[in-house]
């Protein structure tokens, strides 16, 4: 099942949401103090090298819950043993419950990276090259009105200049959450409802972020290995790096424990509970800051890809300009986001929000740092709330990359 945008917020970050982008919350802050830990090997106050310590992180977590946000998690990892972990807020509304500081979340559109990276390594391997098409693969599967897969390719898959046209089912008001947040699509009727619609643009002539394309890539990955593109993630990615809290709950609703509950605020400014809903793949996995800033430092550094791989990862084009707004100076890879550093230089990313649960996440391009923010409500009671969630979230993303990384980090 996956939702569609909302009409007056532009939606590239996310593999989908109860409304499509942030719905709205109310301006009340649900902040009930803040909590940090060290862990072992870390300076005793918290501090790094370079100065940006616990004190910092708490501040840029509690900006968050003084939006409105219910609670917050982030993390900051600088090396083995040295993470640094802020929560804000409350894990329930209603409650004095704290956030807990390794809890598990929905991770959304997080999990394209996972599913390009496997892409990049049949790439390597030679079973799979990002010229071939999608109709090489799938034949007739992308058909009508216009859409053809014959020339689409991999590469457009990947890099969102495919110019499918998204048709995703959502939950625009808390009377369509609670009536269809269980609801099931397969993968074929995720794209046939694409196929109803003629493309956005010609493939390779635009940018427009397209989680229909993504579902493509899923199934491209069973066509070229013959087995099912998750444990191909598994057995590529979460086992050798020992991402044992990274994982897909299938039709299950709910989260390991612990979790905070997550929240939609709709423009109404009524906040629901909609920590239980079925989520579709590759938009399901649940996962930890830990877990999270674990892929992006070895996918940057080298562990997961060849350099040729990587490189072609990183090759980056514009956004469009709603995504600008979300995004800016961002440009977006295959499977990656790059976005400037306020020091210098840029970092990669992959951010994305799932039915209350937002999450962004940074690391320097040799993945010698990264930060994993996550957020348990999605603001949006008028189209400014999203863009201001956004930006107060990529600050944090920001101050923590630059707090703790060596100029000649940097480089981006």
């Amino acid at each position: 099942m996956a939702h569609t945008p909302s009409p007056t917020h532009p939606a590239p970050p996310r593999r989908r949401r109860a409304s499509g982008r942030w719905p709205a919350f109310a301006a009340v802050a649900l902040t009930v103090g803040a909590a940090v830990a060290v862990r072992p090997g870390a300076d005793p106050h918290g501090a790094t090298a370079s100065g940006y310590g616990q004190d910092d992180l708490r501040r840029d977590a509690d900006v968050l819950t003084e939006l409105g946000v219910t609670g917050v998690q982030a993390r900051v990892t600088t090396g083995a043993d040295r993470d640094l972990v802020a929560t804000s807020g409350v894990a329930e509304v209603g409650t004095d419950r704290p956030v807990p500081d390794d809890g598990y979340f929905r991770i959304a559109s997080t999990g394209k990276a996972l599913v390009a990276t496997v892409v990049l390594g049949l790439v390597d391997e030679g079973r799979l090259a990002l010229d071939d098409t999608v109709d090489h693969w799938l034949p007739g599967l992308v058909d009508g009105n216009g859409n053809d897969g014959r020339r689409i390719t991999i590469r457009h898959l990947l890099q969102h200049t495919a110019g499918l046209h998204d048709d995703l089912p959502g939950f625009a008001t808390p009377e369509e959450y609670h009536e269809h947040r269980y609801d099931t699509y397969t993968d074929r009727e995720i794209v046939a409802r694409a196929m109803r619609h003629p493309p956005d643009f010609a493939p390779g002539e635009g940018w427009g972020y397209s989680n229909t394309g993504y579902v493509l890539l899923d199934m491209v990955i069973e066509e070229v290995t013959g087995r099912p593109w998750h444990q191909e993630v598994e057995d590529r990615i979460l086992r050798p790096l020992g991402m044992d809290h990274t994982y897909l709950p299938g039709e299950t609703p709910t989260l390991r424990r612990p979790h905070a509950h997550a929240y939609e605020v709709y423009p109404s400014g009524e906040r629901v509970d909609v920590t239980r809903v079925i989520v579709p793949d590759p938009g399901g996995y649940v996962s930890t800051t830990a877990d999270v800033n674990r892929f992006f430092r070895a996918l940057l550094g080298g562990e997961l890809l060849t350099a040729a791989g990587l490189a072609e990862m990183r090759d980056t084009v514009p956004v469009d300009e709603e995504t600008q707004v979300l995004w800016p100076g961002g440009r977006y890879g295959l499977g990656l986001v790059r976005r400037p550093l306020s020091c210098g230089g840029d970092y990669w990313s992959h951010e994305g929000g799932e039915s209350g649960y937002i999450t962004l996440n940074g690391a320097t391009a040799d993945g010698s740092r990264a930060v994993t923010v996550s957020m348990t409500t999605a603001l949006g009671g008028s189209p400014d709330d999203p863009v201001r969630q956004e930006q107060a979230a990529s600050r944090l993303v920001d101050h923590a990359l630059c707090g703790t990384t060596d100029p000649a980090g940097r480089d981006g």
